[in-house]
């Protein structure tokens, strides 16, 4: 299983790219936001991987970054959502912007991406907002990048998430359970954040509560 790579990044196209890691040459298929962040020709890059086999193919994918990788596999949980989907997704929404995407139940935001319609779009908000608190944020990244130079395969670590993240979570639920709509509870949420930063838990729904105007 290859976990991570490290060396050279010797070619770009499209969506592929090949690194060479001590004189072989590994085929990765990351998102345009990984390619933008990763590095250019003949760089020494580093990238987290996941391999997919299937009947008649065994194809690599690389992450810039642990985020990504943790929101590739959860996006793929939804019916319908293959690795191609994914990668789609992720080419223009940021673990982060697919997180409030999910929480805001927007789904125009994920219809940005190729080949994403309105109907699976919708499909993924809704699937995918009881378990967006399984897509751990704001940790800083964990690839290994100290034998880069010398290009080996090493595994990472996921990043770990934030009490913020967490705490947004749970007032959105809390709002939702008492009868709001997920867009407006993520909206005054949103704005109670906004107003007062780092809010413990109970004072952040009530401050929510306060936005949509209900007398606690």
């Amino acid at each position: 299983m290859i976990a991570q790579l490290s060396g050279t990044l010797i070619r770009i196209s499209g969506a592929q790219i090949i690194i060479d890691v001590g004189g072989v040459g590994y085929l990765a298929t990351v998102s345009r936001r990984s390619l933008e962040q990763i590095g250019g020709l003949g760089e020494t890059v580093t990238i987290l991987t996941e391999m997919i086999v299937r009947e008649d193919s065994m194809t690599l994918y690389g992450f810039a970054d642990a985020d990504e990788q943790q929101a590739f596999g959860l996006l793929q949980t939804v019916q319908g959502v293959g690795a191609k989907a994914a990668l789609a997704i992720l080419s223009v929404l940021s673990p982060e912007a697919l997180r409030q995407a999910i929480m805001a139940s927007d789904k125009a935001m994920v219809t940005r991406a190729d080949g994403v319609g309105p109907k699976l779009a919708q499909r993924i908000v809704n699937e995918l907002a009881e378990k967006i608190g399984k897509l751990s944020l704001g940790g800083a990244a964990s690839i290994d990048t100290g034998d880069a130079a010398a290009g080996t395969i090493s595994s990472g670590q996921a990043a770990s998430g934030t009490g913020g993240a967490a705490h947004q979570e749970a007032a959105l639920s809390a709002l939702v359970n008492l009868g709001y709509g997920r867009a407006e509870a993520w909206q005054a949420v949103t704005n109670a954040l906004a107003e007062t930063p780092d809010m413990s838990e109970s004072a952040l729904i009530g401050a929510a509560l306060r936005q949509l105007g209900s007398r606690l």
